[in-house]
């Protein structure tokens, strides 16, 4: 019987389009496909989700590889790309259906140490309380075995007793790997509500 739910943040409860984040920039193409490649795309943006740099560590190695007159672009992206917050209502009320039901909620996210200021700001976040297994605070990433069997542990879960839901299907084949019932969010709202009904899960 299921009676967590365990959500992946970036587009499941929070929009994450780096396209939208370069184009509020109002840059022209060919330096939007830099900072795309060279912030976004980076070996570096990896390891601020893993927890291994700062952002001024991160930035340090990207400037080199930019134009001086990206740099300031580089750094509203690394330092506040989530301004201004795009929520994703649909999955905002399920989640909140899901809480009343009575399911325990968990946030399983690759993300830097930066989320502790952003992710209290978006509505959603209260659903969730203490409830976090963030990448950066463990040096874990997912798909890796250790982030799912360190989220378990943390919380003391079966996970039978879990659906993990993300919108990378790498990352919900890891989580199945270990037992975890597993669904691939792709924006389809309705479509997840179904998956869950099937699970058995109220809502």
């Amino acid at each position: 019987m299921i009676k967590n739910i365990l959500f992946d943040m970036g587009n499941v409860l929070v929009c994450w389009n780096p396209s939208l984040f370069l184009s509020r920039l109002g840059l022209p193409e060919e330096d939007s496909r830099l900072l795309m490649n060279e912030v976004f795309r980076s070996v570096e943006w990896i390891q601020l989700d893993r927890g291994t740099l700062t952002d001024k560590e991160a930035l340090s190695r990207m400037y080199p590889r930019l134009p001086e007159r990206l740099h300031s672009a580089a750094r509203q992206l690394v330092t506040s790309w989530e301004e201004p917050m795009v929520p994703m209502p649909e999955t905002d009320r399920l989640v909140k259906e899901l809480s009343e039901n009575g399911y325990g909620l968990y946030l399983l996210s690759n993300a830097s140490l930066r989320h502790s200021e952003y992710w209290p700001k978006f509505p959603v976040a209260r659903y969730f309380e203490d409830r976090l297994m963030i990448s950066s605070t463990w040096k874990l990433l997912k798909p890796e075995a250790a982030f799912y069997e360190k989220a378990l542990s943390l919380f003391g879960l079966l996970p039978e007793e879990c659906v993990f839901i993300d919108d990378n299907p790498s990352n919900v084949e890891g989580a199945m790997y270990l037992g975890i019932h597993g669904i691939v969010y792709n924006q389809d709202p309705k479509q997840l509500r179904e998956k869950l009904r099937e699970l058995g899960v109220r809502i």
